[in-house]
């Protein structure tokens, strides 16, 4: 597997191509990062250092690439944090130059805009682009359900509504809606879940919630690479999914014990493999 990763990098901690990156790598893909930003660490610590690089820097790379004659052995292109839109054009223009060498290149856009607790912490054109320019272009779709209700337009409290702004988003063009966290009106209070919706059905996993405080960064991130890794590699949507719920599950538990902020995936890296809890993928009707 050849993965094309366009994403954030941090030098401390592990969210964008700094979780991804090494996620694909220890379940057998072979990645090529490109940063959009560069930082000393996550903004969620309140201060940082660092830069954003710019959509002409995205660019030159991708056409670095192209001239390598590489980019016929891509198999997918996978992007999260943009921050501003001219970065999410020089994303597309990378999806259509792997495209043009490689036109069954998979591209698993990762709507990175926000989450429940923080709101929309990317600039107000971001959800527009995300809408108008990836989705139609996207294979697989993984947002939080913060994001999915800011994409799809629909309120979500429960199963059937998570449902329901899954299939907004399929109409639009993925042929994947991964939703990685929800906790519905009719979810545990001890549980979380995780769905997968195609046309053609729709999945469930749930997992302990687990008590971290504050929650680390990253996770959709990692659990974005883990599904296309293994989705890659057995074309299983199920399998897929479970795996990512297992895996994150052992990565959030080696955190919890190790009581850490930031996802102790390098502790942790053996258990993406092979995770030792394995949780029941339900199909729903």
């Amino acid at each position: 597997m050849n993965i094309l990763s366009i994403q954030s990098h941090v030098a401390y901690g592990h969210v964008g191509n700094s979780a991804a990156v090494f996620v694909l790598q220890r379940l057998g893909a072979e990645v090529w990062p490109l940063h959009t930003v560069q930082y000393s660490n996550h903004k969620g610590y309140g201060a940082w250092s660092g830069r954003d690089f710019s959509a002409a820097h995205i660019a030159e790379l991708v056409q670095g690439l192209a001239a390598r004659g590489v980019l016929a052995r891509c198999d997918a292109v996978l992007s999260g944090y943009v921050g501003q839109a001219s970065m999410g054009a020089a994303i597309v223009g990378a999806l259509k130059e792997v495209r043009r060498a490689r036109p069954d290149a998979l591209y698993l856009c990762d709507p990175v805009m926000g989450d429940e607790d923080s709101g929309l912490y990317v600039a107000g054109d971001i959800p527009a682009f995300f809408r108008e320019r990836a989705l139609p272009l996207a294979d697989i779709v993984a947002p939080n359900r913060f994001e999915l209700e800011l994409l799809s337009g629909w309120p979500i409290a429960t199963l059937d509504d998570a449902l329901g702004a899954a299939r907004v988003l399929l109409a639009q063009g993925p042929k994947i809606v991964l939703l990685t966290s929800l906790r519905g009106e009719a979810t545990s209070a001890d549980d979380i879940e995780m769905l997968a919706v195609s046309e053609a059905a729709a999945w469930r996993v749930r997992t302990p919630a687990l008590s971290l405080d504050p929650m680390p960064s990253g996770m959709g991130d990692t659990v974005a690479a883990i599904f296309l890794a293994k989705y890659l590699e057995q074309r299983d949507i199920p399998a897929a999914l479970g795996h990512a719920a297992a895996a994150i599950f052992a990565v959030l538990s080696a955190t919890q014990a190790a009581g850490t902020r930031e996802m102790q995936l390098i502790a942790a890296q053996d258990a993406l493999i092979k995770p030792a809890r394995i949780f029941e993928v339900e199909t729903l009707d």
